[in-house]
């Protein structure tokens, strides 16, 4: 079920994918140097990024022999095994807590990327595993940011801390963090601020954040995940260096990667930010987001 949503999710992308390949490798059974460059290409469109594309080729050189590069199976099947490498070098799974107390995730990113929903997903996996979950409604400086997270707390039934808009985004991390742990909850999910419509500047809110949590929670955050709108491609890279030059990411949530042809942006996040890709959204339901695994993706990627 996982690897079919995640080939429907990268549809777009494979099927770019696929059709280019098919151009190189269906004719014949032997390639020519000539026809690496194509690869490249195609690798490059797909928002892989040239420096990930030049060390996959040259890693691809070293692999084979001299009879295998001019194979077009050996090419073909190299190159998938080169993608799965290269993204099973970071750790996807979620940390979480080592001591008794809960695992506190801080979800942030620019407005527009699905950020309040992709926590909403979040906790439908955490729920559906059995874990208990408080939500923090951090995005004081938007009322349809609290508003839209309250609907989502009452479709899951899951608790909600919340103060008025315009409150001090920090004090309601606090809260949450001290109800989290005297409710002896399993995970705390703080939303925040994409955009501050005030002279403050959102590095310096988020970080206010971490600091006061870390006074109930000294472990916490466990993890600091950044949603990024797939759809975006390359765009979103100055977004993740300036939130990880501020904050240290653990992770992203890559979202809307249904809606693209430029699924390669997975592994040039990676290469480029040494940041796993924890989630990938790849539709609009509930159950629409799935937790990132390097063979899956590489499997729906070339096969579907």
């Amino acid at each position: 079920m996982v690897l079919k949503k995640i080939a429907e999710g990268l549809k777009k992308t494979r099927a770019s994918l696929s059709h280019s390949f098919k151009s190189i490798f269906s004719s014949t059974s032997a390639i020519s140097d000539s026809l690496y460059e194509d690869i490249e290409e195609i690798l490059i469109q797909a928002d892989v990024g040239m420096e990930t594309v030049t060390e996959l080729m040259q890693s691809i050189e070293q692999r084979l022999s001299r009879k295998e590069k001019k194979d077009a199976a050996s090419v073909y099947e190299t190159l998938r095994t080169e993608l799965h490498t290269e993204l099973s070098k970071l750790n996807h799974s979620l940390h979480t807590s080592n001591a008794s107390l809960p695992t506190a995730i801080l979800v942030v990113g620019v407005n527009g990327t699905g950020k309040t929903t992709s926590v909403a997903k979040l906790v439908n996996i955490l729920r559906a595993n059995r874990k208990s979950v408080i939500l923090a409604a951090c995005d004081t400086f938007r009322g349809a940011a609290i508003d839209q997270l309250e609907i989502w707390a009452q479709r899951t039934d899951t608790p909600l801390i919340k103060h008025l808009h315009g409150s001090d985004a920090a004090a309601v991390a606090y809260d949450a963090a001290q109800a989290a742990v005297a409710r002896k909850i399993d995970y705390l999910i703080i939303d925040t601020a994409g955009r501050l419509h005030t002279n403050k500047n959102l590095m310096a809110e988020l970080q206010k954040v971490i600091r006061v949590i870390r006074t109930v929670i000294p472990e916490a955050p466990h993890e600091i995940l950044m949603t990024i709108d797939a759809i975006t491609g390359q765009n979103a890279l100055p977004q993740i260096k300036t939130f990880n030059d501020a904050l240290h990411l653990s992770g992203i949530i890559l979202t809307k990667l249904d809606g693209t042809a430029k699924g390669g942006i997975v592994i040039r996040i990676q290469k480029e930010f040494h940041i796993p890709v924890k989630f990938v959204g790849v539709g609009e339901k509930m159950d629409d987001l799935l937790p990132f695994n390097p063979k899956e993706f590489v499997n729906a990627l070339f096969e579907g």
